[in-house]
């Protein structure tokens, strides 16, 4: 095996990678301790029996990741991925770019009848009908050197990744659905997926109170979080968590005396850099403008689900999730279909092949336009 670690290196193998069809890839990182991820090793592989390596950005710390941005640029070589999200935001970070063409196994997978949020090992034992050796699952990968063992443990996620590829990609040619795929990766390669507004992030916290000055506390308190995180390059729990949050936004301390008194608040939030700043955040929400405060869709809770009508949907995308091999929470949650049976129509199961699939049938029995019977344990869709 093979390990590169020079950016000439690099370069010759991408070479060589932008003259194959696809090429697959994968990342090893970490993030316990870190907000944006910590690339320790990419592994690579090429078509058939072709050479997988090894690239390491720790051993090779003078390397440039130029050429294989480059190579993601390269239009005319698929670039294949296994839950590409997380490998995805690592190079939108680091290098401003996303593989194009991009493939993802586990997507793919998925809309082949392959159940929710398949696992790489399962399509390593079902397509590649090979078993994956777990001994190195738990490897810290900043550490060096890598053993022989950690080094052909992190080949096997590109290796076996080439049968899958192929496979699934002639299921996709047989059942048509390739367009699914494609509405599913613009997602991941959408800046917007990973770029977190700090004036937005108090939007991610659960809440049930809807006081505008208590949301305008949590707006501030998050930005701040947030903010400070990005900055510091420090998971944002570990300047506060979500409870401690919530409960400052509650309490509002308006002196270092007032803010020791949380009980949530952990050690590190008791630095007098990140306390300065909770005490000016909390400071902030207390003073914006009520034309500022921010406020809660309460659109959705103001309608009234039909509890019979959100039974007949679930029915209905059970009976079409069996039919066309597709996980039923991929196509639409419960909280989807309660709100189609609330009234709204602004949802993603209303949308692309969603609604192709199951969004136009769920209108029309929201609409008395069609009924469903049941012949032995076959569901079936009556036109009235």
């Amino acid at each position: 095996m093979r390990t590169i670690t020079t950016t000439e290196d690099l370069a010759d193998f991408c070479a060589i990678a932008k003259t194959q069809p696809f090429v697959t890839l994968d990342t090893e990182f970490l993030r316990e301790r870190t907000y944006w991820s910590k690339l320790c090793l990419i592994q690579a592989a090429l078509p058939g029996a072709g050479e997988a390596v090894l690239i390491d950005p720790i051993e090779g710390s003078d390397m440039s990741m130029e050429p294989l941005y480059d190579l993601f640029r390269h239009e005319a070589t698929v670039k294949v991925f296994h839950a590409a999200r997380q490998d995805l935001e690592i190079f939108f970070v680091e290098g401003h770019v996303f593989p194009r063409p991009l493939f993802d196994t586990q997507i793919a997978a998925m809309v082949c009848g392959f159940g929710e949020q398949v696992g790489y090992e399962t399509l390593v034992k079902k397509i590649a009908k090979a078993n994956l050796d777990k001994t190195s699952r738990f490897t810290d990968w900043s550490r060096r050197p890598l053993s022989d063992a950690q080094k052909e443990y992190a080949l096997a996620d590109v290796t076996h990744l080439r049968d899958i590829y192929e496979w699934l990609s002639a299921q996709l040619r047989k059942n048509g659905r390739a367009d699914w795929v494609g509405e599913e990766l613009a997602i991941l390669t959408d800046p917007a997926t990973y770029t977190v507004d700090p004036d937005e992030a108090w939007m991610r916290i659960k809440t049930r109170t809807t006081s505008g000055r208590f949301l305008a506390v949590v707006k501030t308190l998050a930005c701040f979080r947030e903010t400070y995180a990005q900055g510091q390059n420090v998971p944002r729990s570990r300047v506060m968590k979500d409870d401690a949050l919530l409960e400052l936004a509650s309490t509002r301390p308006g002196t270092a005396e007032e803010l020791g008194r949380s009980r949530l608040l952990m050690r590190e939030g008791r630095k007098p850099e990140i306390a300065e700043g909770i005490l000016a955040a909390v400071k902030e929400g207390l003073a914006m403008r009520p034309e500022d405060i921010p406020k809660v869709d309460s659109t959705r809770e103001q309608m009234q689900v039909n509890p019979a009508l959100a039974d007949l949907l679930r029915v209905l995308l059970k009976a079409k999730s069996e039919s066309l091999g597709v996980a039923p929470r991929l196509i639409a949650s419960s909280g989807d279909l309660d709100a189609i049976a609330a009234g709204d129509r602004d949802l993603p199961a209303l949308a692309g092949w969603r609604r192709e699939a199951f969004g136009d049938d769920a209108i029309r029995l929201c609409r008395g336009e069609i009924a469903l019977s049941a012949k032995g344990s076959e569901v079936r869709v009556v036109t009235l």
